[in-house]
């Protein structure tokens, strides 16, 4: 489940910061004038700017779910 670490403050109108956690990988969206920028596990995902806020969202939560099969098929325990 998704959980909010902190949301964006009111009086910051230019620069629009929320993050949270989704399956335990630290996800973050960086409104900066009007384009989100995504963050992945404290990462700038430099190669993908988005419009709206849903669409920044499903694309962090999509990467992570794809990233889970190849990460634990690939420790060795």
């Amino acid at each position: 489940m998704l959980e909010t670490a902190s949301e964006g403050h009111a009086h910051r109108v230019e620069t629009d910061f929320w993050s949270g956690v989704y399956k335990g990988r630290s996800i973050a969206i960086l409104n900066h004038y009007g384009r989100l920028h995504v963050y992945l596990d404290h990462i700038l995902q430099h190669n993908v700017v988005f419009a709206d806020r849903p669409h920044a969202l499903a694309w962090l939560i999509q990467r992570v779910d794809q990233a889970m099969p190849l990460e634990s098929a690939g420790r060795c325990n």
